[in-house]
């Protein structure tokens, strides 16, 4: 992956949630609460999901075959899409219908002890995962806000990993409230919206996920200060006198396609043009590292004004 942080993230949040799972389950056995319920499946929908994306970063290591001659990095945009959907039919909305369920048949929570306690862990557990998370995203963040590195980072682990954890906080707190609000009143009603509010929320995360793993499905080019630098490496000022056109391409998170159209001189020779296209190329493989498959056009530039004629 991405760094070794991507794993790592992925690690620290699969063995959180296999524990706070077991813990909610037992929880959720010895005091009925819905809330416990909603969040042991959310547990065991995320800890699917981390399995999801391992398996996803394997399998994109691949070597290219004549079937996929670009090979399989962009398997990962898969499974992150996959979490997407698991995240919003298992987590989200079970624990919608657990919630209408509780609401319409409320009835007092068991050993109110245990509920309490188990999500005081879950929210330790959790906590360190998102630290986890956190600290890996922000070797690779730099200047971004957090939205934004959601929504640009090409590879999908850590913003997933970051999403799930921050839900999985935001529920924890209100299954908590949930619990506490049924226990103070009394009225079991509170737990089932407690479990409505965390089907809300994981059902809007996993619509953020299908967004931007979506986009990145469909293809993404590279970020506009990458561009700027294959620009610049590519021109010579003296074979290479301009980027007609160009396209570029993900063809996984570490993996760039770049295609352009140059314009040559147009005295040069076939031999000069093939050194400098060589030239251009390993220039641009040093200014931008993950720009691994490169085709470079020569053309005649054609100029009926001073504006670059279109290829």
């Amino acid at each position: 992956m991405s760094a070794s942080g991507g794993t790592k993230a992925i690690g620290a949040a699969l063995g959180a949630n296999l524990a706070i799972a077991v813990a909610k389950f037992v929880a959720f056995a010895f005091s009925g609460s819905s809330s416990m319920l909603a969040e042991g499946v959310h547990s065991i929908a995320d800890s699917g999901n981390q399995g999801l994306l391992l398996l996803g970063g394997k399998k994109a290591k691949r070597e290219a075959t004549p079937e996929h001659p670009f090979g399989y990095g962009r398997e990962r945009y898969i499974y992150g899409f996959l979490v997407s959907i698991v995240l919003f039919t298992i987590g989200g909305v079970f624990a919608l219908y657990e919630g209408y369920e509780k609401i319409q048949h409320p009835h007092e929570l068991e050993h109110w002890y245990w509920p309490v306690g188990v999500l005081l862990f879950a929210i330790i557990a959790e906590g360190f995962s998102f630290r986890t998370a956190i600290k890996e995203s922000n070797e690779i963040r730099g200047r971004l806000s957090w939205p934004e590195f959601v929504r640009r980072a090409k590879a999908p682990e850590l913003p997933v990993v970051l999403l799930e954890d921050f839900g999985a906080l935001v529920g924890l707190v209100l299954a908590l409230g949930g619990v506490g609000l049924s226990l103070l009143t009394g009225d079991g009603v509170w737990d089932g919206i407690g479990t409505l509010c965390i089907g809300t929320l994981l059902v809007l995360i996993a619509l953020v996920l299908a967004a931007e793993t979506k986009s990145l499905l469909l293809g993404e080019a590279a970020d506009a200060t990458q561009v700027g630098k294959i620009r610049e490496a590519v021109v010579d000022g003296d074979t290479v006198t301009a980027v007609i056109h160009m396209r570029t391409l993900h063809l996984g998170p570490e993996e760039l396609l770049v295609a352009a159209k140059i314009a040559v001189q147009h005295d040069d020779t076939a031999a000069e043009v093939a050194h400098a296209i060589d030239a251009a190329e390993a220039r641009i493989r040093e200014a931008v590292p993950i720009a691994r498959v490169i085709y470079l056009e020569p053309d005649i530039l054609r100029t009926s004004t001073s504006t670059t004629t279109p290829a």
